[in-house]
């Protein structure tokens, strides 16, 4: 339909906003978003940022329009599918509440004291260096000291952000077609790294307390994978904690399986009351790969994390990076380094956790006010999230629509899942407005989406 518009209109010429496109054609922010992505990727139109979206001038080629129909039985049948992941990238369109997202809104960030950071960073007379390859030896050790335990630099490599992070474990640690087994429900990215990487992602059942042990024996002893993602520290979606005792068996089970555990302990630093120690600190055996990312909170260009792991899974996991990206610029090293180590880090802290502990509030009371037909997982110990189970009855993709067309953006819950959902859930974020009195006008246009449906 977009296309369409396009065909009638001359080049140069502006198309509606997305707001407009989305009101004449009934579809969400996403679909718009990605139908102006794939037009530009064709050179059909040129967006030009806080300006809008124009025909692309006609390009003539000889002999006429490429044919480029011979990709498709070049490429073969495996699909990298970004669908779920841009969703969740995708920015808000105007007049549209965010309860959804992965990032710290930019109210929360602390912009000022990055710039600063970045400042003093680019003072460094070896700044534009090449680094050494697994990261400049201080943020290793950072990395390290934070992971706890007798964990040492030697054992750290700086990557390229969580992402990355999970990207490079996956490949390194297990081989194409294989199993890879993952908490459900769990982090879409993860399962679309995994599915990238050729691995077949096995669910394995939580409840209130994480991943349930004996069901992780036993698919296991099933599959016989040799890898098990999870995110033991308020977990996403449901914001589940993993206890000190089920993180001491999941150890004892991987180990008695062969397996590795990677650790994506992304929400520590989110945390607003006390959790156990990382899973890396309590592995003697090599069992634990740990990936601690600076991403979510402080700002997303902050492309840094460090990959924590020991033995020949460490050799791997640095020849893999050198493989495919060499290693990170140097220049963000250096300014997460100085960021890490000055007072601006402990403060940013201190003041996040306050801000984080009124939005979850916040947001559970205006839930339980307004949708009391909605239940909340638990109220998690901080984090972004809330993971809330929608009333049987209804239908979740189109309680999502009925939202955006009230207004109001949120997850809908499939999308964690590796296998078919128990039932309809959605995931609300209390980090993606800006301000506080939008959560509960955002649970008041999805309360009115909720009853409509």
């Amino acid at each position: 339909m977009i296309r369409e518009e396009t065909a009638r209109l001359r080049p140069g010429d502006r198309l509606p906003s997305s707001r407009e496109l989305m009101r004449l054609h009934g579809v969400s922010p996403v679909t718009v978003s990605r139908a102006l992505a794939r037009l530009a990727a064709e050179g059909r139109v040129i967006t030009r940022p806080g300006s809008g979206t124009y025909v692309a001038p006609a390009v003539t080629r000889a002999g006429g329009t490429a044919d480029l129909s011979w990709q498709t039985v070049a490429l073969g049948d495996r699909v990298v599918d970004d669908t779920e992941v841009s969703g969740l990238l995708a920015p808000p369109p105007d007049d549209v509440i965010p309860l959804t997202g992965g990032y710290l809104n930019p109210t929360l960030r602390p912009a000022k004291a990055l710039s600063a950071a970045a400042i003093r960073a680019l003072r460094r007379p070896d700044v534009w260096a090449l680094p050494p390859l697994s990261g400049i030896p201080e943020l290793r050790g950072w990395f390290a000291q934070e992971a706890g335990g007798d964990v040492t630099s030697s054992d750290a490599l700086v990557v390229s952000g969580g992402q990355s992070a999970l990207t490079h474990a996956f490949r390194a640690l297990t081989a194409p077609g294989t199993p890879i087994l993952v908490e459900t429900p769990t982090y879409p990215g993860a399962l679309a790294a995994a599915r990238a990487a050729g691995l077949r992602p096995t669910a394995v059942p939580m409840d209130r307390d994480g991943v349930r042990p004996e069901l992780l024996a036993e698919a296991f002893a099933v599959t016989g994978a040799r890898v098990f993602f999870c995110q033991p520290t308020l977990h996403n979606p449901t914001g589940a904690t993993l206890t000190l005792e089920r993180r001491r068996q999941v150890l004892a089970i991987a180990r008695a399986a062969g397996a590795f555990v990677i650790e994506d302990d992304y929400a520590r630093y989110f945390a607003t009351e006390p959790v156990p120690p990382s899973m890396i600190s309590l592995d003697a055996h090599g069992t634990v790969v740990h990936v601690n990312s600076l991403t979510k909170v402080l700002s997303p260009s902050m492309r840094v994390a460090g990959v924590v792991a020991r033995g020949p899974a460490a050799r791997r996991l640095r020849a893999s990076q050198v493989v495919e990206s060499f290693f990170v610029a140097r220049p963000l090293q250096e300014t997460a380094l100085e960021f890490v180590g000055s007072p601006a880090w402990s403060r940013h802290l201190a003041g996040l956790g306050t801000e984080l502990t009124t939005r979850r509030n916040a947001l559970a009371a205006a839930l339980t006010a307004r949708m009391p037909a909605a239940g909340i997982h638990l109220l998690p110990r901080g984090g972004l999230h809330l993971w809330v189970r929608l009333p049987p009855d209804r239908d979740e993709d189109t309680v999502v629509e009925a939202a955006r067309r009230a207004g109001v953006m949120v997850s809908q819950g499939r999308i964690y899942y590796p296998a078919e959902p128990p039932g309809p859930r959605i995931r609300l974020t209390h980090s993606a407005a800006l301000r506080l009195p939008e959560l509960a006008e955002g649970v008041r246009r999805l309360a009115t989406a909720l009853d409509a449906t």
